[in-house]
């Protein structure tokens, strides 16, 4: 468990990154620049991966690789993408860090709560709980009364989030038969 723990932790923090950087860019084709930036597409594998965790470990190692996914994520980030002398920079990494953590560990709740149900049950649930929250969350802190369209570019991105968190059903499916559950 030990290797797997650390390459799902590890795992974890370079999707906080990605998620952080991309979202800063607006998808720029098709009239989509006002309602969708690229994090949208990144960001639900955190999901999946708390999932995979909570589903094979329990909830206790799935609050760790939260946990350690934060710390790394948010340290590179920090580190990496946010500039101290942009306010937008800051707040998207305040905003970041918060989202995550309360809707990855609601996530984890709600998932240990669905557990004994059909199999999509819980990762579905707790997903676009977890996805609703953290969008607006995140969205808002970073965002609100800077004049960026946070609003319409949170639903935007929720709407991704939801099509991706239908979409993460199939390799939660796959790997569950690879990892033994709890």
């Amino acid at each position: 468990m030990n290797k797997l723990f650390l390459f799902l932790s590890f795992l974890m923090g370079v999707v906080v990154l990605s998620s952080n950087y991309l979202v800063q860019f607006p998808i720029k084709y098709y009239g989509l620049e006002e309602i969708l930036t690229y994090g949208a597409f990144s960001y639900p594998i955190a999901f999946l991966i708390t999932d995979l965790a909570n589903r094979s470990y329990g909830k206790l190692v799935a609050r760790k690789i939260v946990y350690i996914g934060f710390a790394i994520g948010i340290s590179f980030t920090l580190m990496f993408s946010t500039n101290f002398a942009d306010l937008i920079s800051v707040r998207i990494a305040i905003g970041s860090g918060t989202a995550f953590l309360v809707a990855q560990l609601l996530d984890v709740q709600i998932f240990d709560k669905l557990r004994k149900r059909e199999w999509f049950i819980a990762p579905l649930t707790s997903s676009l709980i977890g996805s609703t929250i953290d969008t607006f969350l995140f969205f808002s802190i970073s965002f609100y009364a800077t004049g960026i369209p946070w609003v319409t570019l949170s639903l935007g991105d929720l709407a991704v989030k939801i099509l991706v968190a239908l979409v993460m059903l199939i390799p939660f499916r796959i790997l569950l038969g690879t990892l033994k559950p709890v």
